[in-house]
């Protein structure tokens, strides 16, 4: 099932399959179809390989895999370091590749700690796209002058990583003008596009994400 073709390496986005919740089977093909490289924490391994998923890489400290046969195909890397997460550590392997743009899945729901740890990691790497897809959402990072085209009705929300000041919008529901927004006392949640068309965001400081969603 593996979609992978000649490029060269960092041209085109990587994908990374974390350990949580899966997705949808046509979410999987989609992301595969647009990244040929393929990483996988070492806690998903088993079960891509029981959906016939082949990744070019295995990363992790490898204490979730178990056994495993070697393969000429498979790179398995280990790293032990306490420090980082699993996924932290993919994320550096591909940035040492020169990969500037990742695609991850699997990184939501199951468990909780996990999952803001990863929804974190857009923070610690905002130079590098880093998204993060399941089947309800995309989150990522934005530029500080952001223009995109949504339909009528999209569910955006505006996510302080972990404050952003000077934030003015357009077409949303619940525009901002220079206003700020601070985890854990103001954020942007649960807004949306007023009409088809562009949403623009601009912001002054700090750093601010987006989440695009779907019920």
């Amino acid at each position: 099932m593996s979609s992978h073709h000649f490029v060269k390496e960092g041209q085109e986005p990587a994908l990374v399959f974390a350990n949580g919740q899966e997705c949808s089977h046509d979410l999987v093909v989609q992301l595969m179809e647009w990244c040929p490289f393929i990483v996988a924490l070492d806690g998903a391994y088993h079960r891509l390989k029981n959906k016939q998923i082949a990744p070019d890489v295995v990363i992790g400290d490898l204490d979730s895999i178990g056994s495993y046969e070697p393969s000429k195909e498979i790179r398995f890397i280990q790293k032990n370091s306490q420090e980082k997460g699993d996924l932290e550590k993919a994320i550096l392997f591909l940035i040492d590749k020169g990969y500037d743009t990742i695609h991850v899945i699997w990184a939501t729901g199951k468990r909780l700690d996990h999952t803001i740890n990863n929804l974190m990691l857009l923070a610690t790497y905002p130079k590098i796209r880093i998204v993060l897809y399941d089947d309800f959402s995309k989150a990522y990072v934005i530029p500080k002058i952001f223009s995109k085209v949504f339909n009528q009705g999209a569910f955006i929300s505006l996510i302080p990583l972990p404050y952003c000041d000077g934030i003015t919008t357009s077409n949303l529901k619940f525009s901002l003008k220079n206003e700020s927004l601070k985890l854990g006392d103001r954020s942007g949640t649960s807004n949306e596009s007023v009409s088809t068309g562009e949403i623009n965001i601009i912001y002054k400081t700090g750093l601010l994400a987006i989440i695009e969603s779907t019920d």
